[in-house]
C-alpha cells in the first residue's frame, strides 16, 4: 500500500483534517495533500513527525512486515520501535537544526555506494569504507563515532534497555544513527559498523526513507559481513594472528585475547571473522566464542582497555557545533544543554564575553 494512502487513513482515523495535521507538523497543507495522493515523496523527518502526530509507529506507513524508515538491529520490531523511534525522532530534529546552522557537519557524505549482494562485494564495500574514513590497511577502526562523522553520519548512543541494538535514519543531508549503549562495547561497535553500512549504500532514488523488500534479510547478512570486515580487515588480522600464535608460550586463547583487544571486538565477532578467513575451523571458532578476557590478561599482555558509545554518547563534531552556536549566541544555554542531551551541565558550557556597555544601557534604559 502506498505511504500516502496510509497517511490519509491514519489521519481519518484520528479525526483530523489535512489542514490540522499540516499545521501540527509545520508543513504546508498542499504539500501534505500531494503526499496523500502520491504526487510528492515524504522525507524521513516528515514521516516521523506524521507518525508521532497520528499515534502510529513509523513502519506501519511503509510495510506491515518489517521496519522501513529505520534500520533496526537485534530486537523484535515491536520492542525496537517503541524505544528507538521515540529517541530517533528527537535526535532527527536536533540534528536537522544543528546541521542547518553548521552544514560542514555532514558535508563529507559520499555518493551512495553499491549494495553488496555477495560476501565478496561486502568485503569490497568494507575496504572502500575504510578508505573513506581515512584508515590505513593496518589501522584499527577505533572511535567509530568520530570516524563516521567524517562521512556525514552522526552516531549517538543511549541506554535503551533490553531492546534493539541500533537504528539509522537518513536526513536530507547526512544521517543519524542511534546505538543502544545497554550492550557491551564489542556489540555496540559491531552495531555501529553495521549502521554505517546502511548509511553508505543508501539508494539515491529513495534517499529519504528505506523501503523494505524480500531482499532485506540477505542485505542484513551482507552488512554483517561488511561490519566484521571493516572492524577486522582480513589482511591485517591474518598477519597479526599468525604473528601472535608464533610468540613463545602463546596459545590460541592468548592470540584471541590480543586480537579482541587490538581490534575492539567481542569474541563472537572475532570467531566468526576468523572462520570466514579460514584461520580457524568450526570447533576452533566455538572455543574462541567461549573465551573471556580476564584482568590478568590485561595486566600480563599490557592490553589497552577502551570503551566507546557508552551511556549517553554524542559525536564530538556535533558537540563542537553545538558549543559554537552557543558561543555565537545563536542558541541559549538551555537550548544548548538540550541539544547536548544531558551530557553537559550549565557550568560545563563555555563562558560568554560580557555584553557591550552600549547593549547593557539599551536594555536597562
Amino acid at each position: 500500500m502506498e505511504i500516502g494512502v496510509r497517511v490519509s487513513e491514519a489521519r481519518a482515523e484520528r479525526g483530523v483534517t489535512q489542514a490540522q495535521l499540516a499545521a501540527a507538523i509545520g508543513m504546508d497543507r498542499t504539500a501534505l495533500a500531494k503526499i496523500e495522493t502520491g504526487n510528492r515523496r515524504v522525507t524521513a523527518v516528515e514521516l516521523v513527525a506524521i507518525a508521532r502526530e497520528l499515534g502510529r509507529r513509523v513502519e506501519w506507513f511503509v510495510d506491515e512486515a518489517t521496519p522501513a524508515l529505520t534500520s533496526y538491529r537485534g530486537a523484535q520490531p515491536e520492542v525496537a520501535a517503541q524505544a528507538i523511534d521515540l529517541e530517533l525522532d528527537s535526535l532527527i530534529r536536533d540534528a536537522e537544526f544543528v546541521t542547518s546552522h553548521c552544514p560542514e557537519l555532514v558535508e563529507g557524505q559520499p555518493e551512495p555506494l553499491p549494495r553488496p549482494s555477495t560476501a565478496e562485494e561486502a568485503e569490497k564495500l568494507a575496504s572502500t569504507a575504510r578508505r573513506l574514513l581515512g584508515l590505513a590497511p593496518e589501522q584499527p577502526a577505533h572511535d567509530l563515532s568520530r570516524l563516521a562523522a567524517r562521512v556525514g553520519l552522526l552516531v549517538f548512543a543511549r541506554d535503551l534497555g533490553n531492546g534493539a541494538d541500533a537504528g539509522t535514519v537518513l536526513l536530507r543531508r547526512g544521517g543519524v544513527a542511534l546505538i543502544n549503549s545497554h550492550w557491551l562495547v564489542g556489540r555496540r561497535r559491531l552495531a555501529a559498523a553495521h549502521e554505517l553500512g546502511h548509511f553508505l549504500i543508501a539508494d539515491p532514488v529513495t534517499l529519504d526513507w528505506r523501503v523494505a523488500s524480500a531482499e532485506t534479510g540477505d542485505l542484513e547478512s551482507r552488512l554483517d559481513r561488511f561490519a566484521r570486515a571493516m572492524l577486522l580487515p582480513g589482511g591485517d588480522l591474518r598477519n597479526r594472528w599468525t604473528e601472535w600464535l608464533s610468540l613463545p608460550d602463546e596459545t590460541w586463547r592468548d592470540a584471541a585475547v590480543r586480537a579482541a583487544s587490538h581490534f575492539g571486538t567481542d569474541m563472537a565477532t572475532l570467531a566468526r571473522r576468523l572462520l570466514e578467513l579460514d584461520l580457524v575451523d568450526g570447533r576452533g571458532a566455538d572455543d574462541i566464542r567461549r573465551v573471556r578476557t580476564k584482568q590478568a590478561d590485561i595486566v600480563e599482555k599490557n592490553l589497552v582497555v577502551r570503551d566507546e558509545l557508552d551511556r549517553v554518547s554524542l559525536p564530538r563534531p556535533y558537540e563542537a557545533a553545538v558549543l559554537k552556536l552557543y558561543r555565537r549566541e545563536v542558541i541559549t544555554a538551555d537550548r544548548a544543554l538540550g541539544l547536548l542531551r544531558g551530557s553537559f551541565d550549565r557550568d560545563s558550557l563555555p563562558d560568554l564575553p560580557p555584553a557591550p556597555e552600549a547593549e547593557i544601557w539599551e536594555v536597562t534604559s
